[in-house]
């Protein structure tokens, strides 16, 4: 296939464009950097350096013999995108390019906003970009499992069977997000439905988990491959941030009793999910949604794994609970449908063990 991999540059974009082109398809990269440059604005690097693109698809060639293409600019700019697919022309469209953090999109109006503008708007200028240059183009869209928020109820898959008034109908999940960056999800997932309906747009929502790890077996090939391990309180992820604290002495700071319950799957599943999806797309005009993740975890438990692999390695692991700044409820009830990607074939990393073996 012929797959572009918007924000081909990012933490996930990056690992699935090169497990995408070891496996043989045709490759290509879009991204506008702004993940780099955010790095500078909140002076937070990632732990792990990575390399300027250009370094890195060298080096990628080097070692794999294949190359990808790369287009640098903002999606937001429809004659910018318009452009790519006219020259890339691809059957796939796997979208990363949005800002991604929660705590990115609650710093105040301008982030909010920017949030906002960026992720609804790239994903408008695409959908319609399909419908202009290559209708019969699949899109797979990475959206979250924080759209759901946390209902009393079980989580379906996008979608739920709902009786009232003796009636009976298949209806979109309710949402309930947690954040502006959220609630960006839940707009991209109105307007893709909307056009799968009216344009016959083909198209897979990815409603993803918590994702951690860093390497890929493409990323351990090359020093230059290597991938983003983010630990700072805007982007950095929970289970990063643990990490970090017990390997300097601080304590691991918990919101409130550290319920809070999520799904998680390790990066070397998400790749691998990206391309079942890929290899078995949505038909015309359907929009469908698989819930991405491989594991279950609250934050207090995902706190004592990290407490017990630093005991391992001698370390002084403490646990402190702080007043939770979110306004979330610090316990519920958890419990999320994720079969559909195991119908395609996944055959996950996790089984339960992987977050405890990754920690280690």
């Amino acid at each position: 296939m012929r797959i572009l991999v918007l924000g081909g540059d990012g933490y996930c974009g990056w690992p699935t464009a090169l497990y995408l082109s070891h496996k043989g398809h045709e490759v290509g990269i879009v991204d506008n950097f702004f993940r780099r440059l955010w790095d500078h604005e909140l002076g937070a690097m990632t732990l792990t350096p990575i390399a300027p693109l250009p370094d890195r698809l060298r080096a990628w060639t080097k070692v794999s013999g294949k190359s990808i293409e790369s287009f640098v600019g903002d999606i937001t700019d429809y004659e910018f995108v318009g452009n790519i697919f006219k020259a890339f022309e691809p059957d796939t469209v796997v979208h990363f390019a949005e800002q991604r953090a929660a705590p990115y999109s609650m710093i105040d109006r301008q982030h909010a906003v920017f949030t906002q503008v960026n992720n609804v708007v790239g994903t408008l200028n695409v959908l319609f970009a399909i419908k202009e240059f290559q209708p019969d183009c699949h899109l797979v869209k990475l959206g979250t499992m924080g759209e759901y928020g946390t209902p009393n109820i079980d989580i379906e898959e996008g979608f739920i069977k709902i009786q009232h008034n003796g009636r009976e109908d298949v209806l979109p999940f309710p949402k309930q997000p947690g954040s502006f960056y959220h609630l960006s999800k839940v707009h991209d997932s109105h307007n893709i439905a909307f056009c799968c309906k009216i344009w016959g747009v083909r198209a897979t929502d990815l409603n993803q988990g918590v994702v951690y790890g860093t390497v890929t077996d493409e990323v351990a090939l090359h020093a230059s491959l290597v991938n983003r391990f983010d630990y700072d309180e805007v982007f950095g992820t929970v289970l990063n941030r643990f990490c970090v604290q017990a390997a300097i002495g601080h304590p691991i700071t918990v919101y409130g009793k550290g319920g809070q319950t999520r799904g998680f799957l390790d990066i070397r599943d998400t790749v691998r999910c990206i391309e079942l999806a890929c290899l078995h797309p949505a038909q015309r005009g359907e929009f469908r949604v698989f819930n991405q993740f491989t594991e279950q975890f609250s934050v207090l438990q995902l706190a004592r794994m990290v407490e017990a692999a630093g005991k391992k390695l001698g370390l002084k692991v403490t646990i402190d609970h702080l007043p939770d700044p979110r306004v979330e409820a610090e316990e519920h009830y958890y419990n999320a449908k994720h079969t559909k990607l195991a119908d395609l074939g996944l055959s996950s990393y996790g089984h339960g063990q992987r977050v405890e073996n990754e920690v280690a």
